[in-house]
């Protein structure tokens, strides 16, 4: 692998974050004492820092140069989730229930590598040209229906920081360590939600004529339902509908008033994201009304579907290419049916967002924890992928400024 000698120096320092940000997790909007940290560098190494944007959000602002120039945004995430850490690390959270078991801490720290080389860069031997390096440091990605892509939006983020582009990372488990991987267009799916109440008339368990029981249409739609991605959906379109809830009653000998599933529903295609709310709104309301009862539906969009742009992510392709080669480089890989709100981002700004191999959870402390996914209370960030982390970001910040001329104001 080729090594960025401005990024080998600070690895240690940046492994010293991360681990200090993973010692104390804090979940969405709450994230105050990892903005403060991130504030504070970004000023010490000379950023205009924005604070307070969607309450915990940071942005960061290098600009060089006297004309008007590209436009470059870099975003990480810093929230952490609701586990409680089950590693056993030295550096394993000290807040009970909070964990960083999805790597933002990592994020957060790859991107205060690469700021601090930026602005070393900067001080020391001047930046080709005229630009503007936007840092984007993001609250609350985890809490769904929104979240804190969609809330800095709301309060102008990009009005405020204009981004030509946008290029965003997240860690990967079971890929190899430092493995870049890559897809232009749909990346990752939306991410919808629906709660479907059946109601009906309870009675005695024992006198079932007498009641309207709801459980049956329930259990009717919690079968049909996947006749939607059978049978209204092209096979070749990628979606989803899980039942996560089922609901209903308090005694076995009791036929309860009302019965209730909750639904995650996800897809690769804008489309077909339309397809699915209609054909499981009409499902469950006939399904009611075959068991004579009534369906009351609460369906709630979440993050939208995830597209990269197909000439932003072949820069970050061919720029990950030369520094690494062909084989540590996965383009285009598979798409995946999580969900991430940096796709509202990427609504706005054409940009890539693109996976780095987190390994196989393996520690160089303590014991091996063994694979798992994220969101598992055995994650760790490893901090072996970095390195390759920061040295493509910084590499693909120089070879984007180099290729862009600058915009007419």
């Amino acid at each position: 692998m080729t090594v960025n000698a401005d990024i080998k120096p600070g690895l240690e320092q940046m492994k010293d974050w991360r681990r200090q940000i993973h010692q104390h997790p804090e979940l969405g909007f709450e994230e105050f004492s990892t903005s403060q940290l991130v504030a504070e560098r970004l000023q010490e190494w000379g950023y205009e820092v924005h604070t307070g944007i969607a309450v915990t959000g940071v942005v960061g602002v290098l600009r060089w140069g006297e004309a008007p120039g590209p436009r470059l945004g870099l975003r990480a995430d810093m929230d952490a989730l609701p586990i409680q850490e089950a590693t056993g690390l030295p550096w394993a959270s000290q807040v009970a229930g909070k964990m960083h078991a999805c790597g933002h801490d990592g994020h957060t720290a790859i991107l205060l590598g690469v700021a601090d080389v930026m602005a070393r860069r900067h001080r020391e031997q001047g930046l080709p040209g005229s630009g503007t390096l936007t840092l984007i440091f993001q609250p609350a990605e985890e809490l769904g229906g929104g979240g804190g892509a969609q809330r800095m939006l709301e309060e102008g983020l990009f009005e405020r920081f204009p981004c030509d582009a946008l290029f965003a990372l997240h860690n990967f488990p079971g890929m190899p360590v430092g493995q870049l991987c890559f897809r232009p267009g749909a990346f990752m799916a939306s991410s919808d939600a629906a709660k479907l109440t059946f109601i009906g008339k309870g009675g005695h368990g024992a006198l079932p004529q007498l009641a309207q029981d709801p459980t049956l249409p329930a259990a009717a739609t919690v079968l049909a339902l996947q006749s939607i991605v059978g049978r209204n959906v092209d096979p070749n379109l990628v979606s989803v509908i899980s039942v996560g809830r089922m609901q209903a009653g308090t005694s076995a000998n009791v036929i309860p008033n009302t019965a209730e599933l909750e639904l995650t529903i996800r897809t690769l295609d804008p489309e077909v994201r339309n397809t699915l709310e209609r054909r499981i709104r009409t499902l469950a309301r006939s399904q009611a009304e075959a068991f004579d009862c009534q369906c009351d539906i609460d369906y709630q969009r979440g993050y939208p579907v995830l597209m990269n742009d197909p000439d932003t992510t072949q820069l970050a392709i061919d720029t990950a290419r030369e520094l690494f080669g062909d084989d540590r480089v996965e383009a285009p890989t598979a798409p995946l049916t999580g969900s991430e709100d940096c796709a509202y981002f990427l609504e706005q700004v054409p940009g890539c967002y693109f996976l780095v191999g987190n390994g196989d959870n393996g520690h160089e402390a303590g014991a091996r924890l063994g694979p798992c996914s994220l969101h598992n209370p055995h994650y760790d960030f490893n901090d072996d992928c970095m390195e390759a982390a920061a040295t493509f970001l910084v590499s693909l910040i120089s070879r984007y400024f180099s290729r862009h001329t600058p915009l007419e104001e």
